[in-house]
């Protein structure tokens, strides 16, 4: 192995230059020469027609930075298998002839991972640094710290202007299909409510656990000044367990339609509460703010800060395992180990799994969530019981991730 190609694919979030810096450094090391394939999948899917590739050298390594959310690599939304060419493997693999790439350090989620899989059945040489802010891959992966900080700093600032004027603030994030980022950073904000895909919700319960935080704050305040937060993945679910989903819009490569609006749903469904409660127009009386016919209800307002969460900085945890898994899989390579996915560096163990063990979904546990309801958050349903067992530990650390 001389020339590796580092490629970075779906969506972007904090420590994928850590794994770009990591990979390439440790390829240096090693006597390699590693190569950004630009712009995902699509890239290595033109990567014959490409004229020249950017060699990381360690001067050119100089300018990436690994506190620095994004990718130096740029990424695409593209799966290979959905392209209508019947030659696009043998393009591929022309394209990484032509360039004398022996192998492929990937960074990516569930998508990406699946089109590891697909490209190392097709004899293409390739490791899977997992990343993915959604948490939800089985390994921990990068992306994940950096969007619960985001989330839990978004929240912490709402507050703010929500005492300022007495509102109820509902915080849509990304989480489509799990809810580890809306609930760890929901968790980290002490927000009073917190909404995912695993719990159908129950809109009677999350309003009488918001009403009652809400009022008792305003009411005790000597300003008569307070708010409520709720933290809500994109991808809740109804009280039927059925989906927000847009079926009118058309699907990505992989399938994915786009979603309703799971904030503005939440606002809607809290709004037509307020106005349905006898107890409010008292409330507001007791409290200084009822003006007839102009302000007789609080307001209910959606934040999304949607991008937000996943730019800016990476996390001091996903610039460390960004590298970590970066030089990881450098290593996997050197040894033709291919169709795997990073899990840890530590200690000098390299922990890997089959990617397409590693890419089966991983969703919240309900006992984290009724271990919470114990301590005083909603997730919208009648509180659960959290059952635990004990387990001694002995000999190696535990895992930081």
């Amino acid at each position: 192995m001389k020339n590796i190609g580092i490629i970075t694919s779906g969506g972007d979030c904090g420590g994928l230059n850590g794994v770009i810096k990591g990979a390439a450094l440790r390829a240096l090391s090693k006597g390699m020469q590693a190569h950004i394939i630009p712009n995902g999948y699509a890239g290595l899917y033109n990567l014959v027609d490409l004229k020249a590739l950017t060699k990381l050298t360690k001067e050119r390594l100089e300018e990436i930075e690994v506190y620095m959310a994004g990718s130096e690599a740029g990424n695409s939304r593209v799966k290979v298998s959905k392209i209508k060419d019947d030659k696009k493997y043998d393009r591929i693999r022309d394209g990484l002839k032509k360039f004398s790439l022996d192998a492929l350090v990937i960074a990516g989620g569930d998508d990406t991972g699946s089109v590891v899989a697909d490209l190392a059945s097709q004899g293409i040489p390739c490791v899977h640094a997992p990343k993915t802010m959604d948490l939800d891959l089985m390994p921990y992966s990068v992306g994940g710290d950096s969007t619960i900080n985001r989330i839990a700093e978004a929240v912490r600032d709402l507050r703010t202007t929500g005492r300022t004027h007495n509102r109820i603030i509902v915080m849509e994030v990304f989480g489509r299909y799990a809810g580890h980022t809306a609930f760890r950073g929901g968790v980290a904000s002490d927000a009073d409510a917190v909404l995912i895909p695993e719990v159908p919700v129950d809109f009677d319960v999350l309003y009488r656990h918001v009403k009652s935080a809400f009022v008792k704050r305003i009411e005790e305040s000597d300003v008569h000044a307070g708010t409520a937060m709720v933290v809500v993945a994109e991808g809740l679910k109804d009280a039927s367990g059925n989906e927000l989903v847009d079926m009118s819009s058309t699907p990505d490569s992989f399938g994915h339609r786009k979603l309703m609006g799971a904030g503005r749903y939440v606002v809607k469904q809290i709004e037509d509460r307020i106005k349905a409660d006898p107890e409010i127009k008292e409330f507001m009386k007791r409290t200084g703010q009822f003006v007839e016919g102009v302000y007789e209800i609080p307001e209910v307002r959606e934040i999304r800060p949607s991008h937000l969460v996943r730019c800016g900085f990476a996390s001091a945890l996903d610039a460390n395992f960004g590298m970590e898994a970066g030089a990881a899989a450098v290593e996997l390579v050197s040894r033709n180990t291919f169709g795997v996915t990073v899990v840890s560096l530590q200690a000098g163990e390299i922990q890997y799994m089959d990617v397409k063990d590693a890419i089966v979904q991983r969703h919240v546990d309900l006992n984290d969530v009724a271990l919470y309801e114990s301590l005083g958050m909603s997730f919208g349903r009648e509180p659960g019981k959290a059952e635990f067992t004990l387990t001694k530990v002995t000999g190696k650390p535990a895992r930081v991730y």
